[in-house]
Parts: structure tokens; sequence; C-alpha cells
């Protein structure tokens, strides 16, 4: 049942989600701020449109999953879609930060609407895959955790340039922001693409499952939500993408606006990405001695309590009271990023000794939808809770807009937080009950 993976595997697995992090995290902090002050979108189209686009690609994201269970190549069946997807992504990334040269609103909606929702369907078509990677190369509890905790150090270091190169870039550009945001989408797309093609030449897939066929498409999608340790699972990671995605994305505004100090994003931003970074090792050795799932309520803790400080003290105490609180969200975020990744092939993997089937792609087809339902809901409500409250961009702003930034940092993701913890304690499957599903199929084959 044991299989033990090689450190040059596991960093070759692993480097792919620098560029998915990166990816990731220039669209949560950047996107709707680019579109609102760069682009000149009201705030309350710029959500819509970003909403519309989440909303056609979360609809792709299962048919992306159920296509790469059915594929049969002599390359296997998910790194086709990586080596022929990832150039594609990164073009597609510069593009979507290279606004047009108009200044009509409905123009530059549905140029925002159109381009974002191609970046993200081309995204998902590396990104599903890869993740359906993860089942496939080892049925071990504990290696599972381990082959994360590489894949997510590589993901602290894209979410770390996403997080903190931004500002830098643009202050070349200190008087044209659509030249640096430019810039800004060539060098990150090229460095998805690379990552992505990377591990698409180094990993091998290991294992030869069975291939659904022959069935309707929504018998599949069924299966999948009939899989009660899954579906508990992802209710929990839904909510906890939906408090992340308020969080990241009012923190640009949050320091411009109410603190008063657009350099204190990046600082605050590097703290947190350098803390989550060191936090990653210790989650795995957490995890390892109490458990994925107390690891991942302890990251749920942290980071309610992290949001609660920031809305209760900021506006008083100060960005440097802020940055600092960075530090604790920091290892909440470290604490959550390779717990769910590791829980969800357990869920799959028991499933698949139950029914027979291996479909890990309609599973992480049905996980990214529900993450970009999430990412859609909480980007959209941001922008229009920013418009009704009166935001314009580049202006000191009326006291309703500054209590809608302060509210969409502060109790909105703690409250978020908090119900992702709770959700948690609902979930059924420990190492005891994972290997004694696992033992129990093997008994009965042999």
């Amino acid at each position: 049942m044991s299989e033990r993976l090689s450190v040059r595997t596991k960093l070759g697995f692993g480097v792919a989600d620098l560029g998915g992090n990166l990816f990731f995290t220039v669209i949560s902090f950047w996107a709707l701020n680019y579109l609102t002050d760069t682009v000149g979108l009201a705030a309350g189209l710029a959500g819509v449109a970003l909403a519309v686009g989440r909303l056609w690609d979360a609809f792709a994201d299962p048919m992306i999953g159920l296509l790469s269970d059915r594929t049969k190549t002599r390359w296997g069946r998910r790194r086709p879609y990586m080596l022929l997807g990832a150039i594609p992504v990164g073009i597609v990334l510069a593009l979507f930060f290279s606004a047009p040269k108009t200044t009509v609103s409905l123009a530059l909606f549905w140029w925002a609407v159109l381009l974002f929702a191609l970046l993200s369907t081309a995204f998902s078509l590396v990104n599903i895959p890869y993740g359906a990677l993860t089942p496939e190369m080892t049925t071990d509890y504990d290696e599972r955790t381990t082959l994360n905790g590489y894949r997510f150090g590589f993901a602290i270091l894209g979410t770390l340039c996403g997080a903190a190169l931004v500002q830098p870039i643009l202050h070349f550009f200190p008087h044209n922001h659509e030249a640096g945001f430019r810039l800004v989408g060539l060098i990150f797309g090229g460095i998805v693409a690379v990552s992505t093609l990377i591990t698409g030449l180094s990993v091998r897939e290991r294992a030869v499952p069975a291939v659904v066929e022959g069935e309707p498409l929504w018998r599949s999608w069924l299966g999948v939500w009939k899989n009660r340790p899954y579906r508990l699972l992802l209710g929990a990671y839904t909510v906890h993408i939906l408090g992340i995605t308020f969080l990241s994305g009012s923190m640009v505004y949050l320091f411009k606006y109410v603190l008063h100090d657009e350099v204190g994003t990046t600082i605050g931003m590097l703290i947190l990405m350098l803390v989550a970074a060191v936090s990653i090792p210790f989650s795995v050795l957490f995890a390892k001695r109490w458990g994925k799932v107390r690891a991942y309520q302890a990251a749920m803790l942290l980071l309610m309590i992290a949001a609660g400080l920031v809305w209760l003290f900021g506006k008083s105490w100060g960005a440097g009271f802020v940055e600092g609180v960075m530090a604790l969200a920091g290892i909440g975020l470290g604490f959550s990023y390779a717990p769910p990744y590791a829980l969800l092939p357990d869920t799959i993997e028991v499933m698949a000794r139950q029914t027979g089937r291996r479909e890990e792609g309609a599973h992480y087809g049905l996980w990214n939808f529900s993450l970009k339902l999430a990412q859609m809901s909480a980007v959209g409500l941001s922008g229009w809770i920013l418009a009704w409250a009166g935001y314009v961009a580049d202006h000191s702003q009326t006291g309703a807009a500054m209590v809608a930034i302060q509210t969409l940092a502060g109790p909105v993701p703690a409250f978020l937080f908090l119900a992702a913890g709770l959700l948690l304690f609902r979930y059924p499957l420990d190492q005891v009950t994972y290997d004694q599903a696992i033992q129990a199929d093997e008994d009965l084959n042999h």
C-alpha cells in the first residue's frame, strides 16, 4: 500500500504550483484593482465582469476534469494537457493585463468578461489535470502530506511573487500603470508557462487506473457528489476560499485608502508570504502528529483571529500594526496550504476502493468549480459592495466606502474562516479509518 517518492519526483511535481499560485495570487490581489484603478471600469461593472467570467469557467471545469479522466495516450491522461496548454495560458495572461485603448465602458466591460473567461479556462486546462495527478502518484496517507508539502513550498514562492512583485514593477512606471501591468502580464505569463512545462516534462504518471467510458457525464458527477467525505471537505474548502478571496482582494484598498500607506501593501504581503513559507514544514509535522484535519482547523482559527484584529484595531493602530498581524495570518496561511490537498486524494482513494471506479479528474473538476464559484462570488460581491458604498477610484473615500473596505477585510472573512473550521468537525476520515478502508479492499482482492 505504501509508495515512497524520491525528492526529485516531489520537486518535479511541485514546481508547477509556483506558476499556479502566482496566477491565483495576481488575480485574487490585483484583478479587481487593475480593472477599477487602471483600466477605468466602475467598481460595480468590474465586479460583474470578473463574476461572469468566473461563472463560465466554473461550469467548464467539471467537463475538463471528466475529459482528462477519459483521455488515453501513451503520455498518460494528465500530462498532455499540461504540455499543450502551458504556452497558451501564459499568452492569455499577458493579454489580460494589456487593456485595449478605449474609454468606452461597455467595450471595456465585454473585453474584461471575454478575456477573463478565456484566461480562467486556459488555466483550468492545465491546472485540473495537474491536481488530478496527486492521488495517482502515491496511496500512502503520510506521503501525500509530504508530497503536498513540497508542492506548496513552491506555491508559497509563487504567491510571494504574485503579492510582492507587482507594486515594484508598477513603480517603474509611476505615470503609466497600463505599461506596468503589461510588463506584469509578460513576466508572470512566462513563469506560469515555464513552471507548467517543467512538471509536465519531469513527472511520469505511475498508475494506470481504469478509465470510465460509455457513461453519461451527469452520472459521473452524481457519483462524485455521493462521496460524503469529499462533499464535507469541499464545503469547508469553498467557505475557506470565500474568506481568503474577500481578505486578499480588500487588502490593496485597505492599505491605500484606510491606512494611507500604499507601500504597506507590499510590506504586508512580503511578511505574510515569508512567514507562510516558513510555516509549511511545521504544518506537515503538525499534520503527521495531530492529523490533517486538526492542522486545517488550526489554520482557520489563526486566520479568523488575524482578520478580527485587522477589523478591531487596524484603522486606529495603523499600517505597522496591520503588517505585524500579517505574520499571524502567515502562519494560518502556511497551515492552510497542504491539508486540504492532502485530504482530497484520501477521499478519492476511499471511494475508488469502494466502487472500483477512478475518476480523479471529475473530483478535481468539481473542486475547481467550487473554488472558482467562491472566488467569483467574493470578487463580485466586493465590487458591488464598494460601488453601493460610493467607492471612487483614486479619490478620498466617503465614510461609507471606508466602512465597506474595513468590513470586507475583517468581519466577513473572520466569520467565513470560523464556519470552515466548524464544518471540518464533521469530516469522517482520519489515518485509522483511511487505512482500514484500504486494508479492507486489499483483503477482499487477495
